[in-house]
């Protein structure tokens, strides 16, 4: 592919220089420090309520200090905070080329239309990888830092592949997000649309047809539901794909006609 390498190249340069790395791993960084503190009240629930944190109905309702227990509430966050998190990465990726006024530059370029786009795509990727990398590490030192018990290597193994596996399917499914900034030509339309299919999520989850909707499926995989995965398909894991297909494609088409709409 023409110019791949030196897309790669610039889009690096683009988030080495900006905000955003640091910012993405401060709001990925929160779900294992609340993750840790419930930990902690729920290994001391009398410490907690003495300190005003918790009623001990809530302790009740709320489980038990172990490790499942931390890595659950990890993969949880990830598919509930991850659409958000990796969406705000893919809408700036994508979006700042229209509010930098820089989005016709790249178009006159020699660099072909599709390097750039699967250069921007695979930053977001990887970034969104790296996301996901960090909570997992700052679960093992915070889990093992408030000592709370069940560890087994099995356990790790099955976590890391958990939080792996839902951060690659929010990744897939925030990649339309890319075609909503490139054809509203900004922020605002991809920004909207996430609070949109974020609510509808939610709402369609709650009614039992999360199974169908592309954007409940992580959360229901993580096990947000209870035993949720028995609803969940091929079919659901297919539909997840071929959005993240059609977000890609989509937007490749846009660019590749770009100055002709």
């Amino acid at each position: 592919m023409n110019g791949l390498k030196a897309a790669l190249w610039t889009e690096t340069l683009k988030v080495r220089r900006s905000w955003m790395p640091w910012l993405t791993a401060l709001g990925g960084s929160f779900a294992p420090i609340i993750g840790g503190l419930f930990m902690l009240i729920l290994k001391d629930p009398a410490w907690a309520r003495d300190r005003g944190l918790i009623s001990a109905k809530a302790q009740l309702a709320a489980g038990t200090a172990d490790w499942p227990t931390l890595w659950g509430m990890l993969a949880q966050a990830v598919a509930v905070g991850g659409l958000a998190l990796f969406g705000l990465i893919v809408i700036w990726t994508f979006g700042r080329e229209y509010s930098d006024r820089t989005a016709k530059d790249l178009l006159a370029l020699p660099t072909s239309r599709s390097a750039i786009v699967s250069a921007k795509f695979i930053t977001v990727g990887v970034w969104s990888t790296l996301i996901a990398a960090l909570i997992f590490v700052e679960g093992l030192g915070i889990g093992s830092l408030v000592d709370i018990p069940g560890w087994s290597s099995g356990l790790v193994r099955e976590a890391a592949w958990k939080i792996g596996t839902t951060a690659a399917l929010m990744v897939a499914l925030v990649t339309p997000f890319a075609w909503a900034a490139t054809a509203g030509r900004g922020y605002l339309p991809p920004t909207g649309t996430m609070f949109l299919v974020l609510v509808l999520g939610q709402v369609l989850a709650a009614l039992g047809w999360g199974a169908v909707f592309p954007w409940s499926i992580p959360a229901l995989a993580s096990g947000i539901a209870g035993p949720a995965t028995a609803q969940l398909g091929p079919g659901s894991y297919l539909l997840v794909i071929l959005v993240g297909i059609a977000g890609v494609a989509g937007t490749l088409v846009w660019w590749q006609y770009a100055d002709q709409v």
